[in-house]
């Protein structure tokens, strides 16, 4: 472990003082598919039945704004609920990296901030940037336990170092609001995501709130370790903890430009097997359910996991891989519809799904985080073989998804609740608002549509 309060002082003078017109037209173009993907993935998850029961027993009022439910409450609650009606559908942007999804762990807290705050747009957008990268860099700097999930970690330290940003705190107080963030994550579990606990949507929605609240708490006088950072990660959470991995070519080389956006709405893990699939549909189709005697699927280590053949709810459906291989074959798509309810209780899909398997190859384990790869092989009943391997994922930065793919997401995401029109309209104005045209407020207006009934 490679230490140094210097690390988080430099990372903090560079938080504070990052001006978003300053940056790199790429980085603008990148940042508004990065916020529009993170904005659709909530409206899409405030749609799931579970937050809604939960929105419904909410009380008071407030300005802050509940992202697809065309509701007010008061800051905090709609960090929290926004952050985690943003994970529900595992449709979430992600980066290979920091292995975990920094964008979830921060826009719904700068958005809370936004419609409380009045903050002017290149402010909010600075934070964001700001949010990710910091978040993100820990993330990579640190290795988990392999028992913790992780969301909730580190993505807390980049909601309160973007809301640290968007308030135009110094860098003095950005450092405190960072060392307090870092006492207020969450111990998380990876069984919750294994077992289908719902409980761990929660958990990027925490991270919203707490570093929301860690930038009130640090304004107030609180304070933190003198390296907050370094004692979690170091000590406490990870197994290493790389403090020069913090500020490698800070500025330069930007994190969320090396993201990846999905459209196989399910664990990341899942995503080699879901294209080698795609690959060999492509190819030469794919075999009926019904003549399939087996499908093998190797892969990494943190892929051959997700081995549950029968996932007790949606959740659980999205973090098993004999699950994604049955309900692709069987529904013919990875898409939000092979992961409902009605998939999850589908017989077909069930009985393939058992006879799948899936073991880790320690040759592609190695091969992470630059390529996530899987081999799948399916043998019918009658002796053929069907047979594909990748290694860079679809939707990475070495194989992305094209505009048209990720604008046809964000329309199939938004239009669980709101009309076409309306969510054609969001996709252009946010975009619209990365390059400098259009201002917060008409976008923050969009976001408060109703949904439809």
């Amino acid at each position: 472990m490679n230490t140094s309060v210097d690390t988080l002082q430099t990372l903090s003078e560079w938080a504070a003082s990052l001006r978003y017109e300053a940056l790199p037209a790429d980085v603008h173009t990148h940042t508004g598919w990065i916020l529009a993907d993170t904005v659709a993935a909530i409206v899409g998850g405030s749609a799931e039945p579970e937050l809604r029961r939960w929105v419904a027993r909410q009380t008071g009022g407030g300005s802050a704004t509940l992202v697809g439910l065309g509701q007010r409450t008061q800051a905090a609650t709609a960090a929290l609920i926004n952050g985690t009606a943003g994970t529900f559908l595992e449709m979430d942007e992600g980066n290979r990296f920091s292995r975990g999804h920094p964008a979830v762990h921060v826009l719904p807290a700068l958005l809370a901030l936004a419609d409380t705050q009045r903050l002017a747009r290149a402010d909010f957008l600075a934070a964001l940037v700001v949010g990710y990268e910091v978040g993100s860099r820990i993330g990579a700097a640190s290795q988990l336990r392999g028992a913790m999930h992780p969301h909730g970690t580190w993505g807390t330290i980049g909601a309160a170092a973007a809301s640290a940003r968007a308030h135009g705190y110094s860098a003095t107080l950005m450092k405190e609001t960072i060392n307090v963030s870092a006492s207020m994550t969450i111990a998380t579990s990876k069984k919750t995501m294994l077992e289908g606990g719902l409980v761990r949507n929660l958990y990027a929605g925490l991270s919203n709130h707490n570093g929301l609240l860690a930038a009130q708490l640090a304004a107030c006088g609180f304070t933190g370790e003198r390296d907050g950072v370094a004692s979690l990660f170091g000590q406490i959470v990870s197994e290493r903890y790389d403090s020069a991995e913090v500020l490698r070519d800070l500025g330069a080389d930007w994190h969320l430009m090396h993201n990846y956006f999905k459209r196989h709405s399910c664990c990341r893990y899942n995503h080699g097997t879901l294209d080698a699939l795609d690959l060999l549909a492509q190819r030469e189709g794919l075999p009926a359910p019904e003549q399939i005697a087996k499908v093998e699927v190797r892969t990494y280590g943190l892929a051959a996991e997700l081995i549950d053949p029968a996932p007790r709810n949606t959740l659980a459906a999205k973090f098993s891989v004999p699950f994604a291989v049955a309900t692709r074959i069987v529904r013919g798509s990875s898409g939000l519809a092979s992961f409902t309810w009605e998939a999850v209780r589908d017989e077909r899909v069930l009985a393939l799904a058992q006879r799948v398997t899936v073991t880790e190859d320690t040759a592609m384990t190695a091969r992470l985080p630059q390529e996530r790869p899987a081999q799948v092989r399916i043998t019918t009943t009658d002796g053929r073989v069907w047979q594909a391997e990748v290694g860079v994922n679809r939707g990475d930065d070495a194989s992305p998804y094209t505009p048209q793919e990720l604008s046809a997401k964000f329309i199939e995401l938004c239009t669980r609740v709101w009309p076409t029109a309306h969510a054609e309209q969001v996709l252009h104005t946010t975009l619209s608002l990365a390059q400098d045209d259009g201002t917060l407020d008409d976008w923050l207006q969009l976001l408060r549509h109703p949904p439809l009934q």
